[in-house]
């Protein structure tokens, strides 16, 4: 907008567009174990393994191992009695499981399961019933209680990565301080409806979204946005759902409650993560399909090997073993568990991942657009220079003009008393009024002060200061718009103002350009404006002068540059772009539409989170490559081992060893995947980091 505009007498200017609890139970790409829980599991372990103590204790092997004996006729059914309630009740979750994947025709790790100890069994029975000789009641009781054991573990830490999500719902307080009229009374959660204002004490929680209508705080904002620096909110300024007044009490009116809040949303965004589908996990359910058809044929062909060297006792004890080995569950815990725990790491960061392919995504990207009003910028003017006349103080023509602008509540009038303010003390002006179309008037100290761009210089016939010229002139050529400060018709000073860069807008280009990226700029501005932001940030190339419309095709043009490409937005007008963009990211201060288009979303407005995207997405794929790599190198190895191939050099494998080993190796997925917990994904670490960084050419 021109000065002129702005100082219309109504200073009108319009602005470009710019439950809670619930929990998601799903298991997400590894939703066989769906509707199981931690205690479950802990419970079945418990007490099945309680059940095999005499199991393994009257077990006829077992005896001749340690050459002790148990005599009664009774005696050789303690282990087919107590084994079948073992294989029934302990084994329940793996029959069911096996059963749900035939019906799904998805054979997987349940199945296997499901086969090695059904196979087991029905063996045992057999030699219980003196109809072959094949007993393995304690090698069964031992199996089931280790795989009981390994999916206890697993389900403990998949519990923790969801942990995050009840963190969240924690955030709320029970009950909220109402203000009605002169009263104060406290109500639940459910009762608070739009409109309410509520009184947020200094450390009390805000309930819900809303606007601060009374008072000025700090505000602790690290569970939205993960930066711990607590944050001044004013009057007119928006708080949201479970920040905390750290140091005074303010009056917020209520703007949205329930699901409509931004804690509800985060909620959803991570739970939605959790629950999507990666091209990774897709890999790690096709590997383990084929790992099912690959183990069932070797468990079989293990058989037939071992029926034909005559040996048909062993050749059963090897196709168990295989079985038990091959079992992919490592592999089927190696993908959600990683995107689980990143998901719910980057959320305590403000980091809310949407869809898992963006996440995969991230770390690819070459070219990352930035929209600039509310996203590099902060989306509404500051007063970013003053200068003065030889014989004034700079900060005094700055204080003058706010006294002149003290009685507007226009976003210019209010950027320029904020800054007269924070520079000094504002004199009082009288006599304040409206120039039409030129700008402002007003008294002090028996002097006539004005405030107004070129049209109020043309009127009042004064000239440009020439020794201001060279600085009037670098403000214009960045895009500012100047204002010159008169005092008796004669300028004074005059002061710059744009739409204010954020200062970690700088730091996040600086970390991009470190990590090989390109930074690329787009806006509707004018030229002159795009390219003053662009100098100010070191950016690699701008796209200005852009309708709403045109965006996403300059993402396609980028693209068919041959580059991956980010999209970083705030506004309804983004949203295109936002969609077509490999990855797209929303300003969690943006619209609705904007975040509905994006994969990632940052919870703050703190442009560095798309760095923190990139360090999260290199992380999470590296975990996932790890784990497959292990999970599969395993399985492979494994298999042979089991099947009895290297029996002739003494190297082989019982089912119950063969049990341990398996559930060792989910072990070992589970806890590589934990180690994602340390990535400290909070701006100011990602900073720190990225400053050590190797410049990447």
């Amino acid at each position: 907008m021109t000065t002129t505009e702005h100082h219309r007498p109504r200073h009108e200017e319009p602005r470009e567009g710019g439950s809670a609890h619930e929990i998601n139970e799903g298991h997400g790409g590894h939703d066989k174990h769906a509707g199981h829980d931690p205690e479950m599991f802990r419970r079945l372990f418990w007490w099945n393994l309680v059940l095999a103590v005499p199991v393994l204790v009257f077990s006829g092997q077992i005896q001749d191992w340690f050459d002790y004996s148990i005599d009664g006729g009774w005696a050789a059914w303690v282990a087919p009695v107590l084994g079948t309630v073992i294989y029934l009740w302990g084994g329940r979750p793996f029959l069911a499981g096996g059963v749900a994947e035939i019906r799904s025709r998805q054979p997987g790790m349940m199945l296997l399961i499901a086969l090695a100890i059904t196979v087991a069994y029905v063996s045992s029975v057999a030699a219980s019933l003196h109809w072959g000789d094949l007993d393995f009641w304690w090698e069964l009781a031992a199996l089931i209680v280790v795989m009981l054991l390994g999916h206890w573990q697993e389900m403990k830490a998949i519990g923790q990565a969801r942990g995050a999500l009840a963190a969240l719902a924690e955030l709320l307080p029970d009950t909220a301080e109402r203000v009605t009229g002169t009263t104060i009374e406290d109500v639940t959660m459910a009762d608070l409806v739009v409109d309410d204002v509520v009184l947020v004490r200094p450390g009390g929680r805000v309930p819900a979204d809303g606007v601060i209508v009374d008072g000025r705080a700090a505000f602790d904002e690290s569970m939205i946005t993960g930066e711990s620096r607590p944050i001044t909110r004013d009057e007119g300024d928006r708080v949201v759902a479970g920040t905390v007044s750290t140091d005074s009490s303010v009056r917020v009116r209520i703007d949205a409650v329930g699901d409509d809040t931004a804690l509800a949303g985060i909620q959803r965004l991570v739970a939605d993560a959790q629950s999507s589908q990666s091209r990774a996990q897709a890999l790690a359910d096709r590997a383990a399909a084929a790992l099912f058809y690959l183990a069932t044929g070797a468990a079989v062909a293990t058989l037939v090997a071992w029926l034909l060297a005559g040996d048909g006792a062993e050749g059963v004890i090897r196709a168990v073993t295989v079985l038990v080995i091959a079992c992919p569950h490592a592999l089927g815990l190696a993908i959600p568990l990683v995107i689980s725990i990143s998901t719910a790491t980057s959320a305590r960061a403000g980091i809310l991942v949407k869809n898992r392919l963006a996440l995969e995504r991230m770390r690819t990207v070459d070219a990352v657009l930035f929209d600039k009003t509310g996203t590099l910028t902060r989306g509404n003017h500051a007063v970013i220079d003053h200068a003065a006349v030889d014989g004034w103080d700079r900060d005094d023509v700055l204080a003058l003009a706010a006294a002149v602008e003290a009685d507007s509540e226009h976003p210019i009038a209010r950027a320029i008393v904020t800054a007269g303010h924070n520079s000094g003390d504002v004199p009082t002006a009288t006599e304040l009024g409206a120039l039409t179309g030129m700008g402002v008037q007003g008294t002090v100290n028996g002097h006539e002060i004005a405030l107004g761009g070129p049209a109020l210089l043309e009127h009042l016939a004064a000239a440009e200061p020439a020794a201001l010229a060279p600085t009037l002139q670098h403000w214009r050529d960045r895009g500012g718009s100047v204002l010159y400060v008169f005092r008796d018709s004669a300028v004074i000073g005059a002061l710059t103002l744009a739409d204010e860069v954020r200062p970690e807008s700088r730091i996040a280009a600086d970390a991009l350009h470190r990590q090989g990226k390109q930074v690329v700029l787009i806006t509707g501005d004018a030229r002159q404006v795009a390219d003053g932001v662009a100098a100010e940030l070191g950016i690699d190339e701008v796209f200005a002068e852009v309708l709403p419309q045109e965006k996403d095709s300059k993402v396609a043009e980028l693209q068919d540059r041959g580059l991956t490409v980010a999209m970083v937005g705030d506004g309804v007008n983004d949203a295109p772009a936002l969609a077509r963009a490999d990855v797209g990211i929303a300003i969690g201060a943006g619209t609705d539409v904007a975040i509905e288009s994006a994969g990632v979303v940052l919870a703050s407005s703190d442009p560095r989170g798309v760095n923190g995207v990139i360090e999260l997405s290199e992380a999470t794929y590296t975990k996932m490559v790890q784990n497959l790599l292990w999970a599969t190198a395993y399985n492979l190895l494994a298999i042979p081992i089991a099947a009895g191939v290297f029996a002739f050099a003494g190297l082989s494998l019982p089912p119950a060893a063969a049990a341990v080993a398996m559930s060792a190796s989910t072990i070992i997925v589970a806890a590589n995947a934990q180690l994602l917990r340390r990535l400290d994904l909070r701006p100011s670490a990602v900073d720190a980091r990225a400053a050590h960084q190797p410049v990447h050419s």
